[in-house]
């Protein structure tokens, strides 16, 4: 294998695993990574949806004993089904409406003015979000989430499916703005990532596995490795930033990025196209 494109790879990798968790679109920054990197084609298409299960091993490691004690405590704890059913609820209106609207999106919103338009509309959402007032806060923990509120945050992830809006942005944000504190909305966002993440690598691997054989493996292996190492060290220090800090600086940074998608595809630098 080309050692240039594992570095690639890893490079691609590392992209995810600092973009996934964050309210800043991922899938945006891997457009513009893998643009300038030469990585633009179908099978990096694949490629990009794939990494991401590197990224949710992340979060599993870092929830590993709340992950393991929900399932250990199934059978016999209320509070553990709940989570469960609750996680179950948020997930599955991605399921229904990503296999009823994905191509369609796909096929008409991946342009320049769609994706920067979501950096910057998203970016004065989490400016609005950040200024409720602290009385609007009525579910200080996941623990207190019940299924019309999981319902809800499902549904609001299902925004992401516009690109440039952010996975992370659209449950973390639009929970805060649903009622859940800052702390409580990350962390569902973080535990329904779990079955959406990697759902969406299997059915991507799945469905384009024409594209792929035996040696495009240790370029996958580098990229999941590396989003995985990324990607573990970002959920980390996130959890340590949002118990002092708000989301501004993101809301900031996801506006200068409208504008740089913006500048990009009008210069011809990026292909934001499908």
């Amino acid at each position: 294998m080309d050692a240039v494109l594992l570095l690639k790879a890893a490079i691609m990798g590392v992209v995810e695993g600092l973009t996934e968790f964050l309210p800043i679109s991922s899938t945006g920054h891997l457009i513009l990574a893998g643009s300038l990197l030469g990585m633009a084609d179908a099978k990096a298409k694949v490629f990009d949806i794939a990494i991401q299960t590197g990224a949710i091993g992340a979060v599993i490691i870092v929830y590993w004993q709340r992950l393991r004690d929900a399932v250990v405590q199934l059978p016999s704890s209320a509070q553990a089904r709940r989570f469960v059913l609750n996680v179950a609820i948020g997930f599955l209106p991605a399921v229904i409406l990503g296999l009823a609207f994905g191509k369609a999106i796909k096929a008409h919103l991946f342009t320049a003015p769609v994706v920067a338009s979501t950096f910057i509309i998203g970016g004065f959402i989490i400016l609005w979000a950040e200024r409720r007032p602290a009385s609007s806060v009525r579910i200080a923990t996941v623990d207190e989430m019940g299924p019309l509120d999981a319902l809800k945050v499902g549904l609001v992830q299902c925004l992401a499916m516009i690109p440039g809006t952010s996975r992370s942005g659209a449950t973390i944000i639009g929970g805060m703005l649903l009622g859940l504190s800052r702390q409580a909305a990350t962390d569902f966002s973080f535990f329904l990532a779990i079955p959406t993440l990697v759902g969406a690598g299997a059915y991507s691997l799945y469905k384009e596995r024409a594209l792929l054989s035996m040696a495009d493996l240790p370029m996958f292996a580098v990229g999941l490795v590396a989003s995985f190492i990324s990607a573990y060290a970002c959920v980390r220090w996130l959890l340590r930033y949002i118990a002092s800090h708000s989301f501004v600086p993101f809301a900031w940074y996801r506006i200068a990025f409208g504008l740089v998608v913006l500048v990009t595809a009008w210069t011809g630098a990026v292909q934001w196209a499908e």
